[in-house]
């Protein structure tokens, strides 16, 4: 009878401890395990047909020139303007909202990833580094697990940025930006 409490004791506990540390392996991967690859990596196949061109429609609108946009003299006037004594394309407060929609961690970033290519993918669909194989972007759960995020309130989104906040701010209609650059894949 010992000898069966014990046996189940020990199983128990392993059962418990594999659940303990593999749970903690899982639940502790968090949006900072991920890096930000950059939109090099996702047109590799977001750049098709099949795909709904998501590259041509990016690389068409100003959020890929948006980086851009800080090297100008204007950009550096407006910066100096608000009290900044830094260039546009320095002031962590210009770039946050030309480059990913947040400050800019280093740690974050993968060596592919090159902010001169301003508001790219993953400033809305968040770092890309798990989730950019095509065996893991077949299965959108799966995607989803590895940090891709899928914004279901993408106005609330596009107002962290696009906000009287900015100096340049302009009225902002979502339905009419949205229409200029939604990229949704084509059903199948």
């Amino acid at each position: 009878m010992k000898k069966n409490i014990l046996l189940v004791s020990g199983i128990v506990f392993f059962v418990f401890l594999f659940l303990v540390v593999t749970s903690g392996s899982i639940n502790s991967r968090v949006a900072g395990d991920f890096k930000y690859v950059g939109v090099s990596k996702c047109m590799t196949c977001h750049k098709s047909e099949a795909q709904g061109k998501q590259y041509d429609i990016w690389k068409s609108s100003k959020h890929s020139s948006a980086w851009t946009s800080l090297t100008t003299d204007a950009a550096d006037k407006i910066a100096k303007d608000k009290g900044f004594s830094t260039k546009a394309s320095e002031t962590p407060q210009c770039i946050k909202c030309h480059v990913l929609g947040k400050d800019i961690n280093p740690d974050e970033l993968a060596d592919s990833f090159n902010k001169e290519d301003g508001v790219q993918c993953e400033t809305c669909h968040g770092p890309g580094s798990e989730y950019k194989s095509l065996s893991i972007m077949k299965d959108k759960q799966k995607a989803m697990d590895n940090g891709l995020i899928i914004h279901n309130e993408k106005e609330k989104f596009c107002i962290t940025c696009h906000n009287a906040d900015s100096p340049t701010y302009k009225e902002f209609n979502y339905d009419t930006y949205w229409d200029q650059i939604k990229h949704m894949i084509p059903p199948k």
